[in-house]
């Protein structure tokens, strides 16, 4: 029999034939049914209504438990586009009080993918945010009226005081990068922009739940699906404990009323932060409600920076506060002795033609008083003698081993405060100098730094933290902003002390001084204003372009501390003019818990003096 060749070959195409078109349903079914949710969202759409149920973010309060952050009801708009039928769009924008090109601008945002990936014309959508109760009842008279649109409950923040805006941070609508890094979120959720909201944004925002509600054939709401077996309740967000004492910081803003600085204070046991001032600031109510955008650009353009937190991001020479540092450095590398008058002071540091101007005191003088009367020769000496030591070698390896004294001490690196966006500062080391002197400089070339001057720049946070480990005599915990957080524990790294490469011995001397710099030196006006209170401090004087800046560090008591505390006032001039007092007035604030009456008016002469930033007078 002679085979069909022809025939057994169309055999084999309308087999192959046969064969694509089942892989391509079988493809197209795989599709439909797993990797687009589309029809099964159309399917039940028509049944159900998954309405979010938006949970109670947690609220903050100080360390003496004042509320100083919760919610208040709000009421968000949302619409199901598939299910928008003969809108009377004029009655709708008339009744919510936007025109028509706001209108159109909202539903074209809200079918864009790119600013809404999660759009779907079967599911709840955002059209509008945050109507008060009034707005709503008067939208809810007419929702009959529009088919599609929803009602849905939530919260938004409040602020008991007009304070701290700063430390608490604020909330905002999430951003396309947001909804990209956590699928938690979809348009139109909130979630913390700066400060606490921001770091503690995991615990604070809670969890949301869902009711699946069930629809009949013609849309309308009959109820739970399965008597609300599927419904999940949402679980508050948790409340946290700040070591903000709010009394404390409302008295740091007002004493920097019309200047520009910082105030920062430190509970030095615990590195609990007491207060975090920046000025100027700003009333923390301007980031809450539907202004907030607006308000948000108005303070983006002030040209005093009201948005700045000077005291994690502001980086500034420290001036003579650094000359504790300095001394505990040069302690440890044995360049100087604690009982010997080291080094002359002829009102200055001179060598060769380089001169560093002082003040009249006696000389030559041993640390103790150098450090109380704020001796630029003497911390000018000792630096010197440490970069030219033949122990190191080098002036390069001496700076070396200066540096990481500095940096254990705090300064140079982010210290790891639980508040976004903390700066660094500067620590110069020897690759910053080889370059521009080719590797040709010794201590009289880079002396400035010894006195805090020149190439170094430090935080508000980093002095405070400083004054917090000398209160400690020689360890310091992270400081951090929040102290309990409910049902968890805080992390770790502020629970446990940090130690500085200097001996814990070398810090009495320094302690000494400091305290001999309040009773007979440069700090006599924190023991005028606050005698009973032992206050350690230290001034300093930074140099500047224009006005020279005020600063103050101390902590008190001397002995059992409780407080650690650092002032920075731009142009204000010598640190005893503004840094001193107001450091004064904010520990006995502390300690006491009140300003005497005689204290109190220093404070209202204080707020009501204004500095002048160049030309310009605030």
């Amino acid at each position: 029999m002679i085979k069909n060749y022809i025939l057994e070959k169309r055999k084999f195409v309308i087999g192959g034939a046969a064969i694509l078109i089942v892989l391509v349903y079988l493809i197209r079914l795989f599709v439909l049914q797993i990797t687009t949710d589309d029809y099964k969202k159309n399917a039940d759409s028509n049944a159900f209504l998954n309405k979010i149920q938006y949970p109670s973010r947690g609220a903050i309060y100080d360390r003496n438990g004042q509320l100083l952050v919760f919610n208040q009801p709000a009421y968000d708009i949302t619409v199901v586009p598939r299910e928008i039928a003969d809108l009377d769009t004029l009655d709708l924008c008339n009744t919510l009080n936007i025109t028509k090109e706001q209108f159109n601008r909202i539903m074209s945002d809200m079918r864009d993918r790119r600013r809404n990936p999660g759009y779907s014309r079967y599911t709840n959508q955002m059209f509008m945010a945050q109507l008060s109760s009034e707005e709503c009842g008067v939208f809810q008279e007419k929702l009959f009226k529009f088919p599609g649109f929803y009602i849905q409950r939530r919260t938004i923040r409040q602020y008991t005081y007009n304070s701290a805006a700063h430390a608490l941070g604020d909330i905002g609508e999430v951003s396309m990068r947001d909804i990209e890094s956590d699928d938690y979120y979809i348009r139109g959720d909130y979630i913390g922009k700066q400060g606490v909201e921001k770091s503690y944004e995991q615990y604070l925002r809670g969890e949301k739940g869902v009711e699946v509600l069930l629809r009949d054939a013609h849309g309308r709401i009959q109820g739970h699906y399965m008597n609300g077996e599927l419904d999940r309740p949402s679980v508050p967000g948790k409340n946290l404990t700040l070591g903000l004492d709010i009394q404390l910081q409302m008295l740091g803003e007002r004493l920097l009323k019309n200047k520009i600085g910082s105030v920062v204070a430190i509970e030095p046991e615990t590195g609990e932060i007491l207060c975090l001032v920046s000025s100027p600031d700003f009333d923390p109510h301007l980031m809450i409600g539907r202004q907030r955008g607006k308000n948000h650009l108005m303070l983006q353009r002030d040209s005093h920076k009201p948005l700045l937190n000077r005291a994690l991001m502001g980086a500034y020479p420290p001036g003579s506060t650094f000359k504790t540092a300095q001394a505990l450095t040069f302690l440890q590398e044995d360049i100087i002795q604690e009982n010997t008058p080291s080094f002359p002071c002829h009102n200055g540091f001179s060598y060769g033609n380089l001169r560093v101007g002082c003040h009249p005191h006696g000389s030559p003088l041993p640390l103790v008083p150098a450090i109380a009367t704020s001796c630029n020769s003497y911390f000018c000496w000792g630096l010197f003698k440490m970069f030219g030591d033949r122990k190191y070698g080098s002036s390069q390896n001496a700076i070396t081993v200066w540096k990481d004294h500095m940096v254990s001490q705090g300064f140079g690196y982010r210290l790891g405060v639980d508040l976004p966006g903390e700066g660094r500062g500067f620590i110069p080391n020897a690759q910053f100098y080889d370059k521009p002197y080719k590797g040709r400089w010794n201590g009289l070339t880079v002396i400035s730094i010894s006195i805090g001057q020149g190439e170094i720049l430090t935080t508000p946070l980093q002095i405070a933290n400083l004054s917090s480990t000398i209160a400690n005599r020689g360890r310091f915990v992270t400081p951090h902003i929040v102290k309990e957080i409910e049902d968890n524990e805080i992390d770790s790294l502020y629970r446990v002390y940090r130690y500085p490469t200097i001996d814990k011995i070398h810090y009495e001397e320094v302690v000494k001084g400091m305290r001999a710099a309040v009773t007979n030196g440069t700090c006599r006006t924190a023991g005028f204003i606050f005698p009973e209170g032992e206050i350690c401090g230290k001034t300093g004087t930074a140099q500047n372009r224009g006005h020279d800046h005020s600063i103050f560090m101390g902590f008190a008591p001397m002995n059992n501390p409780k407080i650690a505390i650092a002032v920075y006032v731009e142009n204000g001039g010598f640190g005893a003019t503004y840094g001193v007092p107001i450091g004064a007035l904010m520990i006995e604030q502390y300690l006491k818990g009140e300003l005497s009456s005689a204290s109190e008016a220093r404070a209202e002469e204080l707020s009501n003096r204004v500095i002048y930033y160049g030309d310009e007078e605030r």
